[in-house]
């Protein structure tokens, strides 16, 4: 069972790497199975076909970016109980883990499956939007508790202040693909922890 599970996660691993580094379409079922060392059965044991691998990338980054955000922002709600304080140390907490990778954060899957969404079918296209509508949902939250004890400064949608958290990171880590610059989306990052810090307004 380890040894299966052990093959799947290579198998991942060495498609993510790919696909981040040049795409779904140009990523091959070929050259996946000779860098894992496995036969072409091997690999369909695993992923009946591309769209399977796709969904099961999605997932694992989803679940990976969720545990991040679970960590980060209750450790910092630990240290403080005022929600504004809690959501401005732990942006301060998620850009100093992302420039603390000793490789860098190896990519958005998010983007690189929606870019390239004619590749797949409905469910890895829902399985996308599920990602994202649910870190709108979470960081809303996070909004909402912010704004029953805070006055915002400017009138905003609150939904599109939860997305604009995820856009900034999943952003941030294409740009600094893009500009190979290792610190890029913690950049991004503390600017809209600015941004947030000047938008509440303590309520006299």
């Amino acid at each position: 069972m380890a040894g299966k599970a052990d093959t799947r996660a290579r198998i991942l691993d060495i498609a993510e790497a790919a696909v981040l580094e040049k795409g779904f379409e140009a990523t091959s079922i070929d050259e996946i199975v000779a860098s894992a060392g496995i036969s072409r059965g091997g690999f369909f044991y695993h992923f009946p076909d591309k769209n399977a691998l796709a969904r099961a990338m999605l997932e694992r980054y989803i679940a990976t970016e969720d545990k991040l955000y679970d960590d980060i922002f209750a450790r910092a709600r630990a240290l403080d109980d005022d929600p504004l304080h809690a959501m401005l140390i732990g942006l301060k907490m998620l850009a100093e883990a992302l420039e603390n990778m000793p490789q860098g954060h190896p990519g958005c899957v998010i983007a690189s499956t929606a870019y390239q969404d004619r590749l797949f079918d409905q469910g890895v296209r829902d399985l996308n939007r599920q990602a994202i509508l649910g870190w709108r949902a979470r960081f809303r939250a996070m909004f909402e508790e912010i704004e029953s004890s805070y006055d915002l400064r400017e009138t905003v949608d609150l939904d599109a202040l939860g997305d604009m958290v995820s856009s900034v990171v999943e952003g941030g880590l294409v740009l600094q693909r893009a500009l190979r610059e290792h610190n890029a989306a913690s950049q991004q990052i503390m600017l809209l922890r600015s941004y947030i810090k000047l938008l509440f307004a303590p309520r006299a």
